[in-house]
């Protein structure tokens, strides 16, 4: 393996999972034979380089190895074969309370970590006073940490991490706990570490956050090595077998998603006279197949099939895209696109197509409705009655509810004619 501040050559950790323990001595005496076990293989033959002064990411399904690697890293587990070379001094924020003496005072356990650290007390003492004004505990910090709350726990707990001059800081998903506030003082704190050349491995469920915070990223897939580089890219691998699953899932409930859809609705989410009525909704992929998950920026049709039992002239056909806390995101309409429909008879289907689809990762909810030319008479009226999902797609996750397809351009150098007397745009 290359150099770099975390070495990790062909490591394998194995845990053995007892399936008959003899709890008592009589038990151990009557059953003389020593209890069985399987071997389980949290990690094998895992190979890379964490280089110096980078942030790296590990990503992968929960029981993937990540956690375990973690605290190969910081010492807490040795491997079972391999090796695994750690070059500066790590400071670990791994489980909530990691390290803390429940009996102790906030400002106890800071000098207790300082010296489990390998730091002198003049160290941990200069750096005792920003610890606890990060933590923002100066009321609590003379207090047993067994009263703390789990938040409080957090703030003390990254603070000691962040704080105590570490080279190599290895950081678990534990920092979600922590309230808004504290977040954004955490990847604050994150990028100024960053900026000093400090070494940070980090793990995380949030792709978003790690395309924004690592260099590069290793997916760990049941133990094992599947990919490591750049952050974006290993993403993207990692989503497109996430979304291919998610659809193969989805896949099986489409056939009988349809019958459900195509049957009678009766209640207080359709209402009409149903001279024409909605009998079901498909979504289509750019190739025409019908899912019921897309990724975001793919394209997506709606189509919307329609049964009149007698001709109908001129109906308006209308959509309602809800986001999965309720709130609305289009309506868009046949009558607002000026498109005539003539008169139905029959079945048939008409179709609403997005060349990229604008809508964040999440589920939606569709309304599908049709009306008389003014819109003023309800054929049918299925409200919330299809839904669909938006999967992550590649590249850095957008944010908010839509993305927008704008065009940015520049920077265009301002002259001083340009600026007011006082040297600032207006």
């Amino acid at each position: 393996m290359t150099s770099g501040a975390i070495v990790v050559d062909d490591l394998s950790k194995r845990f053995r999972l007892y399936t008959d323990k003899r709890s008592t001595l009589k038990e151990r005496f009557v059953r003389r034979q020593g209890n069985s076990y399987d071997d389980f293989w949290a990690l094998r033959d895992v190979s890379l380089a964490v280089p110096e002064g980078s942030t790296f990411g590990l990503i992968g399904h929960n029981g993937s190895g990540k956690s375990t690697l973690l605290k190969m890293m910081a010492g807490i587990h040795r491997p079972t074969s391999g090796s695994l070379s750690v070059n500066g001094r790590v400071s670990a924020l791994l489980e909530l309370g990691a390290g803390f003496h429940p009996e102790l005072s906030g400002r106890d356990n800071i000098l207790l970590n300082g010296a489990i650290l390998g730091m002198g007390k003049k160290q941990i003492l200069d750096a005792l006073d920003e610890i606890v004004e990060f933590s923002g505990l100066e009321q609590f910090i003379d207090t047993p940490v067994k009263v703390y709350s789990s938040g409080m726990y957090v703030r003390l707990g990254f603070s000691i991490a962040v704080n105590l001059d570490p080279e190599i800081l290895i950081i678990d998903e534990i920092v979600a706990v922590g309230d808004e506030e504290f977040q954004r003082r955490c990847f604050d704190h994150l990028h100024e570490l960053r900026k000093r050349g400090v070494t940070i491995v980090f793990v995380s469920h949030s792709l978003a956050l790690v395309q924004t915070l690592c260099d590069e990223v290793a997916w760990l897939d049941h133990g094992q090595l599947k990919s490591i580089g750049p952050a974006v890219q290993v993403v993207d691998e990692y989503l497109a077998v996430v979304n291919s699953d998610e659809r193969s899932r989805l896949s099986d409930d489409e056939q009988t998603r349809a019958e459900e859809q195509s049957a009678p609705s009766v209640g207080a989410g359709r209402r009409g006279s149903g001279e024409v009525v909605v009998s079901r909704v498909e979504f289509l992929d750019g190739a025409g197949r019908a899912v019921q998950a897309v990724p975001h920026g793919d394209p997506l049709v709606v189509r919307l099939h329609y049964r009149a039992t007698e001709p109908v002239q001129d109906p308006v056909f209308g959509l309602a895209f809800v986001n999965e806390h309720g709130l609305p995101l289009a309506g868009p309409n046949t009558r607002l696109s000026a498109v005539p429909t003539g008169t139905l008879e029959g079945a048939g289907h008409v179709d609403f197509a997005l060349a990229s689809l604008p809508f964040v990762p999440g589920t939606y909810q569709l309304t599908a409705a049709i009306t008389d030319a003014s819109t003023t008479h309800v054929f049918d009226h299925r409200d919330k009655a299809f839904s669909f999902h938006v999967q992550p797609g590649p590249g850095v996750q957008p944010t908010g509810y839509v993305a927008l397809d704008g065009q940015w351009t520049g920077p265009v150098r301002e002259t001083a004619a340009a600026l007011p007397h006082d040297g600032v745009p207006s």
